[in-house]
């Protein structure tokens, strides 16, 4: 399951008037089925040279595909169809675990609060180990 859109080499995706870059990925940016459907787009605009197609995915930008997650997002992983996020879900607030269903969409965090990256690193790599 992914998406492909258009981005500007400074950053930013490009809006669906083909105009303006959105800081950050959301339902106004233009967005494709397939790497060829938005190539057919690229070719039309006058700074072709300046806009790359980039494919955003669950793991790439988990916020866009499970948008009831909140709070800022360190680092995903995928254990078969779940993807695992690190997540501070308010700023200034413990890291958590994230884990959200790619089939149900569903997202829940875990109930054990970590103070630090480097506290929450071991429970991250060893999720799903059984």
């Amino acid at each position: 399951m992914s998406i492909f859109t258009l981005q500007g080499l400074a950053g930013g995706f490009l809006d669906e008037d083909l105009e303006h870059f959105n800081k950050f990925f959301d339902d106004w940016c233009i967005q494709f089925d397939s790497y060829e459907d938005a190539k057919d787009i690229v070719q039309t605009l006058e700074n072709e040279e300046a806009i790359d197609i980039v494919e955003i995915t669950p793991l790439s930008y988990p916020k866009y595909f499970f948008p009831s997650l909140k709070g800022t997002i360190y680092t995903t992983r995928q254990i078969e169809d779940k993807i695992i996020c690190v997540v501070e879900p308010y700023m200034g607030s413990s890291f958590k675990l994230a884990i959200c269903d790619l089939k149900t969409k569903d997202v829940r965090l875990t109930k054990t609060n970590y103070k630090s990256i480097p506290s929450i690193e071991g429970a991250f790599a060893s999720f799903g180990i059984k």
